[in-house]
């Protein structure tokens, strides 16, 4: 893939009450479809007379601040949950469970345009950036609102891996990581051959504790050695046919197709961004949809991948 024409550095974005429920299955730090959906939908609102295309999105988090507690070290913890106002008879209201988060994270874009000339002075480049930190302030990320925003910079896309990875600090950048999943799946299936990668991402949420000398325990985790590993939802996999528009009761729009789906899921990776600093590039997430395949299943998935 081309290198981009200019890299949109968003430096410590402050995101309140993004959604901590990233599937069915995980919970914690938000989809990535949050992301590159509020990105996209930027990218959109982009006021140029040539076209300016926002793509791939690296996202580096500084903090990540999940909204739940637990009464005492024994039990789970539960989300905190807010009140809602009273009915109009001043009835309360029923409590919907939502899970929140409160984020300060960094994004690198890439930045593609048609015609080298359109960012080419530094007042294009200071209106543009005015203007996408306006916008970005006008929308939800991740279902959050965006409470503040450090500093926005426009970066030569000249610039090494090394200075971009820099930028980041102190973060965690987060990559996936398809090789220890790989690697996960094949040692359970040493012990179960019946053992998938469902299981795998499973085993990479669990403790084991083994009883040694008195008072003692020993406890273990596949994770270990493998860095800091996370469950991830990379995308969608059709379970239905495609409806028309307005085929389907209930549908969030009567306006567009409609298809059932079911989560994918993998497994990532939080790095630190100077671990990266030869191949920052691979760490950009991009949406990929797939023609049909042997089983007429379309995927839409989030992944690294570069070709």
């Amino acid at each position: 893939m081309a290198l981009p024409d200019y890299y949109l550095f968003f430096d410590h974005v402050k995101i309140h009450n993004a959604n901590a429920i990233s599937s069915p299955l995980t919970y914690g730090f938000p989809a990535i479809s949050g992301f590159l959906g509020a990105i996209h939908a930027l990218s959109r609102k982009i006021e140029s007379e040539n076209p300016i295309y926002l793509d791939g999105v690296l996202i580096a988090c500084h903090e990540c601040d999940v909204q739940v507690y637990r009464p005492n070290d024994y039990t789970d913890y539960t989300f905190r949950l807010t009140r809602n106002p009273l009915a109009k008879n001043g009835s309360t209201r029923s409590i919907i469970e939502e899970g929140r988060v409160h984020l300060d994270i960094s994004l690198l874009i890439e930045v593609r345009i048609e015609d080298l000339e359109t960012l080419y002075d530094a007042e294009q480049q200071k209106a543009f950036i005015q203007q996408i930190k306006q916008k970005l302030y006008q929308q939800r990320i991740a279902g959050g609102h965006v409470v503040s925003i450090e500093d926005v910079k426009l970066i030569s896309s000249d610039k090494s891996d090394t200075d971009l990875a820099n930028l980041l600090l102190p973060a965690f950048v987060l990559v996936e990581a398809p090789q220890d999943l790989q690697d996960i799946t094949a040692e359970l299936q040493q012990q179960d051959p019946n053992a998938t990668a469902l299981d795998a991402l499973v085993e990479t949420a669990m403790l084991h504790h083994y009883p040694q000398e008195k008072d003692h325990w020993q406890t273990t985790s596949v994770k270990q050695g493998r860095g800091w590993l996370v469950p991830l939802h990379l995308g969608y996999q059709a379970i239905s046919p495609l409806f028309s528009a307005g085929k389907v009761k209930h549908a969030r729009s009567n306006e567009h197709a409609t298809q059932f789906v079911e989560c994918i899921y993998g497994l990532g990776k939080w790095v630190f961004p100077l671990r990266l600093k030869e191949n920052l590039s691979q760490a950009f997430w991009r949406y990929k949809c797939s023609e049909l395949q042997s089983n007429d299943a379309e995927i839409y998935i989030i992944n690294q991948e570069t070709n």
